[in-house]
């Protein structure tokens, strides 16, 4: 099972392609690491803020792994929202870099990840969002009781909150909670077999714990989640 990791991606590819020129970047968050950050804040600095499922991406490929197009990704559940409410919304990303934000395409016979997003609107395109610089979307599990939680451990953004101490055991009824052996390294298998955090299953291995998605809201605070007013966006 293919997966676009925002960190791997990067770690893979900047020591074997060119720095970007400012045409390329000039849409993106360059950064040279990612910076760590609590989710309140993401949600502060962010125009949309919510649960979504990725429906279709279009993107330009390199070697195998996307570096410019957009994502339409359809809105489950909004917990903050600047512009009127759409369904389906499309998120531009260009380049590689820490903290991108693109996703993986489901097949004709799939539904898409769905995701945590934090997404703010592009300034050259009002009618399309953007990721943010620390990253834009942590993956959810759907639980057997048809509850969201987020995957653990956490990928995607570097969080400064506690989120160990809100760490459950669930029986996921997710695909996308089952993945192939060769997807994790030989020392991240055996680091998350020995936690206790994923077991072998169907040939691969199943994650087995996370973070129950109003636990995290819940980290969120009220203040963050009010809409930012068109001159506050500065980033």
């Amino acid at each position: 099972m293919n997966k676009y990791h925002p960190v791997l991606i990067s770690l893979l590819l900047f020591s074997s392609m060119p720095v970007a020129d400012e045409s390329t970047s000039s849409k993106t968050d360059v950064a040279t690491e990612l910076v760590p950050v609590s989710l309140s804040d993401l949600a502060m600095r962010s125009d949309l803020v919510a649960v979504a499922q990725v429906k279709d991406t279009d993107y330009a490929y390199a070697r195998s792994f996307p570096n410019e197009g957009d994502a339409f990704l359809k809105i489950l559940i909004e917990y903050k929202l600047n512009n009127p409410a759409e369904e389906i919304i499309e998120v531009y990303e260009k380049g590689l870099h820490p903290g991108e934000c693109y996703f993986e395409n489901p097949t004709v016979m799939e539904e898409g990840r769905r995701y945590l997003v934090f997404f703010r609107l592009d300034p050259q395109d009002p009618d399309t969002y953007r990721g943010l610089s620390e990253g834009c979307a942590l993956e959810l599990f759907v639980t057997e009781d048809n509850r969201y939680a987020l995957k653990y451990p956490v990928e995607g953004i570097e969080l400064t909150d506690d989120l160990d101490a809100l760490v459950s055991k669930f029986d996921f009824h997710d695909n996308y909670a089952v993945v192939e052996e060769a997807s994790l390294s030989p020392a991240e298998r055996d680091e998350l077999l020995a936690r206790g955090l994923i077991i072998p299953h169907e040939g691969g291995f199943k994650y087995t714990h996370g973070i129950d998605l109003t636990a995290a809201r819940n980290l969120i605070s009220a203040e963050a989640l009010k809409p930012r007013r068109s001159w506050e966006r500065k980033d």
